[in-house]
């Protein structure tokens, strides 16, 4: 990594104290990034983008970064990160905000503190991300929907626009509506994602059946391939194995 004078930054552009970028790091004019934040290699930043601000947490100082004062957990921007113009992104409070790498964040997109987002995803204009939410790799999220706090996404879901996310979504899904429905499996997702046909089918046979089938889909034959992205919906302690209660399963909108 180099410091931020090395890096291809407009003057314009205003960089923090505790702020390391790596040498072909783009950052528009206007932007504003304050410390402590990493960005890493073939990142590009655009125009008038706001990263690193201090958590929107009353209860929190609102440190002035720019003035050199630091204290919380940061923010870390990982390889071929694409953040377009007006992009909001807050540091952490109690871990690191993190975009992960090939992850696209366009225009005019919000992520609050703590948020954590897997390796290329998208998360489109006008999106709204609570705090301490976490979104899975290659999950794409729809313009202007928002995402309430402490959700989890699964990985390969696909959210649609305008769609308002109040409980968690199972991976590979496809959530749309408002209320937010699930219609189904993104077959896309997980054929990219390497699943085979057959664990990608008793997926979207789950999907078309019941929460209880979901809940099984771990003890089935494709357990083991299914582990690495099912494993978190039993791992949260407050909520049941099953759908939300805002998302509809497939039986009940046949």
């Amino acid at each position: 990594m180099a410091k931020k004078s090395d890096a291809l930054i407009h003057p314009t552009a205003i960089i923090g104290d505790d702020v390391v970028v790596a040498p072909d790091v783009s950052i528009g004019p206007y932007a504003v990034v304050l410390g402590p934040t990493v960005i890493d290699s073939g990142a590009s930043i655009g125009a008038g983008a706001l990263l690193g601000g201090p958590p929107e947490i009353s209860t929190l100082p609102q440190h002035r970064g720019w003035a050199g004062e630091q204290g919380y957990c940061g923010l870390r921007i990982g390889r071929g990160v694409v953040i377009r113009e007006r992009a909001v992104i807050h540091q952490g409070s109690i871990r690191e905000t993190v975009v992960g790498d090939g992850t696209w964040i366009l225009n005019s997109a919000y992520l609050a503190h703590d948020v954590q987002i897997g390796s290329e995803a998208t998360i489109s204009a006008g999106v709204s991300v609570g705090g301490h939410v976490s979104i899975g790799d290659r999950v794409n999220i729809g313009m202007n929907a928002t995402i309430h706090q402490r959700r989890v996404v699964g990985a390969g879901a696909m959210i649609g626009m305008s769609t308002p996310l109040t409980r968690d979504v199972p991976p590979f899904s496809k959530v749309y509506g408002a209320p937010p429905r699930l219609h189904g499996a993104n077959q896309v997702s997980m054929r990219r994602m390497g699943l085979s046909e057959a664990a990608s089918e008793a997926v979207s046979a789950a999907y078309r059946s019941s929460p209880d089938a979901v809940a099984e889909l771990l003890d089935g034959p494709y357990g083991a391939e299914l582990s690495p992205y099912f494993a978190w919906w039993s791992a949260r302690a407050e909520l049941p194995i099953a759908f939300p209660a805002s998302i509809a399963t497939a039986h009940e909108l046949a």
